[in-house]
């Protein structure tokens, strides 16, 4: 009997696919990802070189909307070369950052970081790129700890904004950063040790920012495990924050927090006892937060695009019908009584231009309701963890 070694086998076998694939028509249909490649794509967090190219020929251009929302992040305070980081050693910040030790000036100085890096990929000023690396050396030179009870959802916050500055400096400047590492240091050891095992039993939006801050420093240093550790939860958790119909009578538990008993659901779900597709577990708390948790979500599925991982694809439904069971609200559809007592808090903020890229634009789905809500907040600007995203996504399909 004929012994076939095995790395024969897998030659052998991989030759047969890649003859089969060979047989099947390139499809004429809408984008996929890149395969998930050996390693990452860079520039890969949130946004890639594509967009970033697309984003600078339409400012140069003077075409909207990106031109205005270049115009509005210019004359924020965040990219003004002036700009002083105010880092501290141990940041304290409690419930509602109260006490805020630190809270606010980091958060402003990691989106600070990234409207420089976003200056610099469009105006090719060496100077903004250089305010980017100053303002990330500063917190990498005394940052120790997060502490208090908002501490996982602060460190979300600003990891979010500094991961995806440090990705634009890292890949697209080429002069010299000389506290790379100690900043790349400051974010496995302060940072990815905060948030990378999710936020147990707390509201939503907690988790899902963490793990946008969570894929984004992943990406940044190039580790695999951190990268497959936060798909493995917004997987897990994104059933337990957006209804769907097909969930059965009463949402799903996320991963990291079990509830058994619908009680513990609805009481979960603040409250709520009638369950519809697009629901979020926050809706009836208010719409900013539920923004916060439909955007943090979004931006997971962005940046695992970039890596070759359609997570839009598996969250498809969720986050289509999330976004406009919130959106058709914010656009005055009447509020149902039998949802959060007949009065929901509004204010979902500037959260769709991702989103809508990717399913419209990219993806050729309509999504008529969530697109008039989108236009009306434009140009999107910078709050706590995301930023400029009419510049970097808006009709944007790369």
């Amino acid at each position: 009997m004929l012994r076939l070694r095995r790395p024969f086998l897998v030659s052998l076998i991989a030759t047969v696919i890649a003859g089969s694939a060979a047989l099947v028509p390139a499809s004429s249909g809408a984008a996929a990802p890149p395969e998930e490649p050996a390693v990452f794509t860079h520039p890969g967090v949130l946004v890639d070189k594509a967009q970033l190219d697309f984003a600078r020929e339409q400012v140069r251009a003077g075409a909207q909307p990106q031109k205005a929302a270049y115009d509005a992040m210019k004359a924020s305070t965040y990219a003004s070369l002036t700009y002083t980081p105010k880092p501290r050693a141990i940041v304290e910040c409690g419930s509602n950052s109260n006490p805020n030790y630190g809270c606010s000036d980091e958060r402003n100085d990691a989106l600070a970081a990234y409207t420089h890096a976003l200056l610099w990929y469009i105006d090719r000023d060496p100077r903004n790129a250089r305010k980017a690396i100053e303002i990330m050396d500063a917190w990498s030179a005394v940052l120790q700890d997060h502490i208090n009870s908002n501490a996982p959802l602060q460190t979300g916050w600003s990891g979010a904004s500094f991961s995806r500055a440090g990705e634009l400096i890292k890949h697209t400047y080429n002069g010299a950063w000389v506290q790379r590492g100690r900043f790349e240091r400051m974010l496995r050891d302060v940072y990815l040790p905060g948030i990378r095992d999710g936020a147990g039993c707390k509201n939503g939006n907690w988790e899902l920012i963490m793990m946008d801050a969570a894929i984004g420093i992943a990406v940044f240093l190039d580790d695999r495990a951190a990268f497959d550790k936060a798909i493995e939860i917004w997987r897990g958790r994104l059933p337990g924050y957006i209804y769907q119909s097909s969930d059965g009578p009463w949402p799903k538990a996320p991963c990291t927090c079990q509830k058994d008993t619908r009680q513990e659901i609805v009481d979960y779900w603040q409250g709520q006892e009638t369950f519809s597709d697009g629901l979020a577990q926050e809706t009836c708390r208010d719409f900013g937060h539920t923004g916060w948790g439909l955007t943090a979500a979004t931006h997971v599925a962005e940046t695992a695009w970039h890596q070759g991982v359609d997570l839009y694809a598996e969250g498809k439904d969720r986050l289509m019908d999330g976004y406009y069971f919130h959106t058709r609200l914010e656009t005055g559809t009447p509020v149902p009584a039998n949802l959060c007592g007949g009065t929901v808090k509004l204010g979902l903020g500037a959260v769709t231009e991702v989103v809508y890229n990717h399913y419209h634009n990219r993806m050729g789905l309509p999504m008529p309701t969530t697109l008039r809500y989108t236009e009306s907040k434009r140009p999107a600007g910078a709050n706590y963890f995301y930023a400029w995203e009419t510049l970097t996504h808006a009709d944007n399909p790369r």
